[in-house]
Order: C-alpha cells, then structure tokens, then sequence
C-alpha cells in the first residue's frame, strides 16, 4: 500500500510539473478539478437514484437466501450428529467382533488340547483286544504297540505333575504294559534261544530281532529289569556260541599246518648241508628257498586280504603257511566282530563305552582263547616272516575295521601286536646273530653266490616289500643291522681267498645276486638297492683294473707316470721314456688280440651271470680304450706310427659287444 501511495504521489507531482510547465494557473486549474468532481458526484447519486428498486430488490433476495442458509446449516448439523452416532457404534461393534474373535480362538485352541488330551488319554477297545490277542509280529500290534508306549509316558508326565486324570485309565494301561510285555519278553527270547540250536545260522534271528527291535525299545523305557535279563541272557548265549565257533575252527585250522615247522636249525648264518633222511617231508615250509623267501606268501595281504575264509573239511588235503591259517581266523573274527558291534549298538541302544562294555562280553572269551592260541604259537615260532606277515595282517584288519566304524577291536589288535613284535624283534636279531657267528673257514672254498648271500637277499627283499606301504622304524633299524652284518661276512668270506682278484669276484658275485633280487622285489630306489649298487660299482671298477694289468699292465703303470712326469714338468724325463714306450708299443702290438680273447674267456668263467659277465665286459673293454688313448697321446711321433690304429682295436672290440 505503501508503494501505491508513492506512485500516486509521484504521478501528482508529475502533473503538477507538466501544468508548471505550460504556465497554467494552479488555483484555476484546482477549481476546475473541483467542479468536475461535483459533477460526477451528481450523475452518481442519478444512477443510485435509477436503480434503488432493483437494490431493495437484491436486498430482500439476499435476506432470503441468508434464511434459506441457516436451515441448510440447521440440517447439516443434524446429519453430522447423526453421522457421529453411528461411527460411535461401528467402534463399538469391532470392538466386540475383536473380543468374540478372541474368544473364538481361545475356545478352538482349548478344544484341540483337550481333544488331543482325550484321545492320548481315552484306552480303545480296540487296542486292547490287540494287544491281548495278536501276535507281536502282526503289523497292527507294532502300530498299538507305540500307540500304547505314547499313553505309558504321557500318564508318567502326568504323574509326575500329580494330576489326577491319569488315575482314570492308569489301572488300565499298567495291566495293558504288563501284557505286552510278556508278549515281547516271550518273543525276544524265543529268538535268542533260536542262536543255541546246532548249525544254525545266527543272522537270521539277529535280522527278525533288528526287523522289531522297538520291542526292546520299549520294554528298556518301561521295566529296565527285564531289559537287562533279555540283554543279559543274549551276552551269554552269543559269548558261548562264539567262543565255541572259534575254539572249533582254531583247532580244526591247526590241522592244516605245514607238519614240519621252522626252527631254530633254519636261522640265516646256519649251515643247510645237514643229511637227510629218505624219509623227510618235502610239502614243507621247511625248504631253504622258503623259509627267507616270500614267494606268493605275501598275497595274503593283497589278493587274499578279503578273500573267502578256508574252510577246513574242504582242505583236508592242503597244507598253509601259518600266515594263511592266521589271515582266515582274523578275517572271521573280524566279520563277525563287526556285524555283532553293528547289532549291539543298533538293537541295544548303546553308544561308547556302554557299547565297549557290551561288546567285551560278548566277544571277550573269544579274543582272549584267539591271543592265547597265538602265545602258544609265537613262543616256539622262528619263521620271521611268517610273524611280519601277521603284524601287517593287524595292521590292515585294524584299518578296515575303522573303515566298518567299529572301533571295539582296538584294544584286541593292540594285545596281538604286543604278543607278535616281541618274538619277531627276537627271532630277527637271533638271525644277525647266526651271520654274526659264522665261521668263513667252515664253508666250502667257492668265488659264486653264497647260499647266505641269496638267504639274506630274498629275506630283505621280503621285508622291505611288505613294509613298502606300511614303513616301520624299528623294522629298519633291524634291516640296517642285518645289512651291515651281511656285508661284513661277505668281506670275511673273500678274505679266505689268496689272490685280491679272487676275492673281487667273490664280493661282485655276492653284491650283484643281492643286487639283482632286491630290484626284481622292490622299488629300484630302495635304501638297501642303493647301497649294494654303490658296493657293486666299486668293487667292479677294482676288478677291472685288476684283470687288465695282466695284458696292459705295462702301458699303464707307463701311462700313471707320464702323467705324474708331466704335472711335475719333467719334460727331459719324458724324452727319455721313447725307449720303454717303444718296447710296450711293440708287447701290445704282438698281443691285444690275444688279450681280448683273454679277457672276454676270463670273466665268462669267473661269473654264473652272464648279465654281469657281460657288464664287466664292456666295462674292461672301455678302460682298456681309455687307457689306449691316454698312452697314444703320451707317445712320440716315430711310436705312433708303430702303434695299432684305434679303429682296427675298436672293430675288434665290437665283436665282444653284449647281447644281454
């Protein structure tokens, strides 16, 4: 408004600038302003003049609608009230829909408890007949069976809570348990009692009793006393019936061992040569090439780990290796053993130590005549290997058992270890022993393989192959001692020979026999192959020198000490070996064919293997080539020419070359 107040100023002062300027007189002009207003002041009360009726008019219309507003007003307030009493009574009505709803709810909720609590309570008359008079096996019967189980521990809880609604069928459902529990008790000894029948074929019971073993359940969770005398008079029948199974079958596989067992006569360092009678057993363990050989005896830890278990009135007419009769009694036990362990945990309803417990006595009996009868045999037993055979066969029953998770041998595989590793630790080092005592002088006077050589060859070869998988420390400590004493008697063996030639063929002979079994055995990079390879190689690089200085003896002692000569830088002492090279040249020259038939006759004769023969060979026929160059180079210009061509020498040469 302000604004508007100073726009009009300023255009009044506009005017009054513009009648200034055109010299107008302001009184004069104020007056006409003056009369001008008065003149629209009159035409103006003219025109309210004109129009009053029609304004009286507008007057009385405007009246009447005000009348007519005020009763529209008058009814809308009576339309909202009415409104407000009706959403009084829609709150009021969905407030008690709530509450009945509520109500509703509560009263389905209680009726559910209360039916379900009538019916775990309520005792059919059918049920009852059932339970009094069909068989247990009946599928019916095992479905009122639980029905009756759920009722007996309902009406505990209840009694538990003092409630007085169980003493209305409490009567009822005891004389119900009671029967049934005859019935069960009758039916579970039934079955056990099936065990004790002769030839029988204890699975089946077993398989009918796991078919219902609810039976029990249900009897340990209502009389624990009569599940404790069905249990116990199961333990006893099974404990009986194994443990005459295995005192039967030990004895019977008794009767299948070699007749003449391994003694202490058949160490490794004892003499062989003893006489025989006409009439001495040759279906024997007892033959030399067996008793430190495995042969196929370890197939008892492969192939014939799981393989049927040897029937003893089948194989009356064969005889086994003790590791055999060993592998078929462990093996039984231990389907048995875990079978049973599954049984008892499953139908028993014991985890742990309970099952441990469970499971000792049942099949204690058994084990402890099974440890006895393996006391009986380790305590007269010298067949090493048939002993590692038996604690590898543990080893392996002990994994498998694992794999069945049936843990309750452990303690079993532990005792047998603890029978066998002692003997076997023992009767190993009685065998260092013999080597240890041997008497070189007492054995014939022969450069071949010594028959304790091969004796120890196969044993070690035996041993290292079955432990391959199974690596033991004390097994190769033990191994390391023989090995040690083995080559030891070799060294006191070649000691018996004169000349050092001699005494190389006899060690080559000896390292290359082991050599050769403990490769076709076991892995090429074996501890003990490395070893007799290394010995192999030095003694045969020995050997060739050996046999070449017969025939080149001189051209080498000429070769050594013209080299030594020339690190010393004698080279006027070189110029005067012209007259002995000359004479070697000439010696050689006159003889290298010779002395190839020689050598090549030589060491055919000296070795059976015609493998080795054939290496020692080649390797004297390429020192013999080496030690040529050397001595070519030594020589002066006028020896030279004298000398055989190398070519010549190496066509020759060829004509030895190996076909091995």
């Amino acid at each position: 408004m302000a604004e508007a107040v100073l726009i009009g100023e300023q255009i009044e002062d506009d005017e009054v600038q513009e009648i200034l300027k055109t010299g107008t007189d302001l009184r004069q002009y104020a007056a006409q302003i003056e009369k001008e207003f008065k003149e629209v002041e009159n035409r103006s009360i003219d025109d309210y003049i004109k129009e009053s009726q029609n304004i009286a008019n507008l007057h009385n219309q405007i009246g009447n609608t005000s009348n007519i507003l005020e009763r529209m007003e008058s009814m809308l307030m009576d339309i909202q009230d009415a409104l407000n009493n009706i959403s009084t009574e829609i709150t009021s009505l969905q407030k008690k829909s709530v509450s009945m709803s509520v109500q509703l709810t509560n009263r389905q909720s209680i009726r559910a408890q209360i039916s379900q609590f009538i019916e775990d309570m309520a005792v059919p008359e059918e049920m009852v007949s059932c339970i009094m008079d069909s068989p247990v096996t009946e599928k019916e019967f095992v479905a009122h069976l639980n029905e009756l189980n759920h009722k007996l521990n309902l009406m505990k809880e209840l009694n538990f809570k003092e409630s007085k609604s169980s003493q209305d069928v409490s009567d009822v459902l005891q004389k119900l348990k009671i029967k049934a529990m005859s019935k069960l008790r009758l039916y579970l000894m039934e079955q056990i009692y099936k065990f004790r029948k002769p030839m029988a074929n204890y699975q089946i019971p077993q398989n009918a009793m796991l078919k219902y073993k609810f039976f029990f359940e249900f009897i340990l969770s209502n009389e624990r006393t009569v599940a404790q005398e069905i249990c116990n008079e199961y333990v006893d029948t099974m404990s009986k019936i194994y443990y005459s199974y295995f005192k039967s079958y030990s004895t019977r596989l008794g009767s299948l061992k070699f007749e003449e067992a391994v003694s202490k006569d058949d160490l490794m360092g004892l003499d062989d040569s003893g006489p025989k009678g006409i009439f001495s057993k040759t279906s024997s363990l007892k033959n030399k090439s067996t008793v430190f050989s495995i042969g196929d005896r370890g197939e008892v830890l492969n192939q014939q780990l799981e393989a049927p278990i040897i029937v003893p009135h089948a194989q009356q007419k064969f005889r086994y290796a003790y590791e055999a009769l060993f592998r078929s009694e462990q093996y039984a036990l231990v389907d048995n053993a875990c079978r049973e362990y599954l049984f008892v945990t499953d139908f028993f309803i014991v985890r742990g130590a309970q099952a441990q417990e469970l499971f000792n006595q049942i099949m204690g009996k058994t084990t402890a005549l099974l440890i006895k009868n393996l006391e009986t045999y380790v305590q007269d037993c010298y067949d090493t290997i048939a002993l590692f055979l038996c604690i590898q066969l543990c080893f392996r029953y002990q994994l498998m058992c694992h794999k069945r998770c049936v843990p309750a041998l452990d303690k079993y595989w532990d005792n047998l270890h603890a029978v066998i590793w002692p003997r076997f630790e023992q009767v190993f080092r009685m065998n260092i022993q013999s080597i240890q005592d041997c008497d070189p002088t007492k054995f014939p006077k022969e450069t071949g393989p010594h028959y304790i050589t091969r004796r120890y060859a196969e044993f070690s070869a035996a041993i290292v192959g079955i432990t391959e998988n199974f690596p033991n420390e004390l097994v190769s400590h033990m191994l390391l001692e023989l090995q040690e004493e083995v080559k030891c008697f070799m060294l006191r063996m070649a000691a018996i020979f004169t000349t050092r030639k001699e005494q190389l063929i006899y060690l080559i002979n000896n390292y290359d026999l082991v050599l050769g079994v403990l490769m076709e055995r076991t892995r090429d990079n074996s501890k003990e192959a490395e070893a007799f390879r290394e010995l192999l190689s030095t003694r045969s690089a020995e050997y060739v020198e050996e046999i070449l200085a017969p025939h080149l003896g001189g051209i080498i002692q000429f070769v050594k000490d013209c080299e030594q000569m020339r690190d010393k830088e004698q080279t006027e002492e070189l110029k005067r070996q012209e007259r002995r090279s000359l004479q070697l040249v000439a010696n050689f020259s006159a003889n290298w064919k010779k002395s190839l038939e020689e050598l090549n006759r030589e060491v055919f004769l000296s070795f059976p293997s015609l493998l080795t023969g054939s290496q020692l060979l080649q390797l004297a026929l390429a020192q013999l080539v080496q030690y040529y160059h050397k001595f070519y180079k030594l020589l002066t210009p006028n020896a030279r020419a004298q000398l055989v061509n190398i070519h010549v020498i190496m066509i020759e040469v060829k004509k030895y070359k190996s076909n091995f």
